[in-house]
């Protein structure tokens, strides 16, 4: 039988309860995001390797982001890693001090961030993984850093608490809520390698 610390209970409560509430009583108080250019994403198959295994979506969920200035992004690749109606909810604190949240579409996402990854280049890396099983659903805390160069100095870490689903044969991504550190909200240990 596995045992869980009280850690990972607790993330696991906070990530549901956030599930339920997030969408409903806090969605008036997302901050509306500037217009961005719309980028077309073809669909395609998704490459058995990305999909078979949690390590493989996991390594192509920061794989499709990733690369240098002007290189433009897998959004294609990307779009096969999730569910049907996935939500992507970026979360931060405001100059006021206020928290707020966006909640997005992939398509929005992929408007929202496109021109900037490639204009100025971006890579996210996974460098430590929490995970909680259960048949076929997962909740992995996947902590991550990021450059604008493949080996440059660091502008940014965070947590991607993301929500997998195992179905048909492959895995999917149904939720990526994430934060990003800052002042007043350092990476726990338990988060780091």
């Amino acid at each position: 039988m596995l045992k869980f610390s009280r850690h990972i209970r607790e993330i696991m409560f906070l990530f549901m309860v956030a599930l339920v509430v997030v969408p409903t009583s806090l969605q008036g108080q997302a901050r509306p995001s500037p217009k961005t250019a719309h980028v077309p994403i073809p669909r395609i198959a998704p490459r058995p390797q990305d999909v078979a295994t949690m390590d493989g979506i996991i390594s192509a969920f920061y794989d499709v982001v990733s690369g240098p200035a002007g290189q433009p992004r897998q959004w294609s690749r990307d779009s096969t890693l999730y569910v049907p109606g996935v939500l992507f909810i970026s979360t931060d604190v405001g100059k006021d001090g206020k928290p707020y949240h966006q909640i997005m579409s992939h398509q929005q996402f992929v408007d929202k961030y496109n021109a900037s990854v490639v204009s100025q280049g971006f890579y996210e890396q996974e460098i430590h993984r929490v995970t909680t099983r259960y048949g076929t659903i997962a909740h992995v805390m996947s902590t991550y850093v990021m450059r604008r160069t493949a080996n440059g100095p660091l502008i940014g870490r965070g947590v991607n608490s993301l929500e997998l689903f195992y179905d048909k044969g492959r895995w999917w991504i149904v939720c990526d809520l994430w934060d990003e550190e800052r002042p007043g909200n350092p990476l726990p240990k338990e988060l780091l390698p």
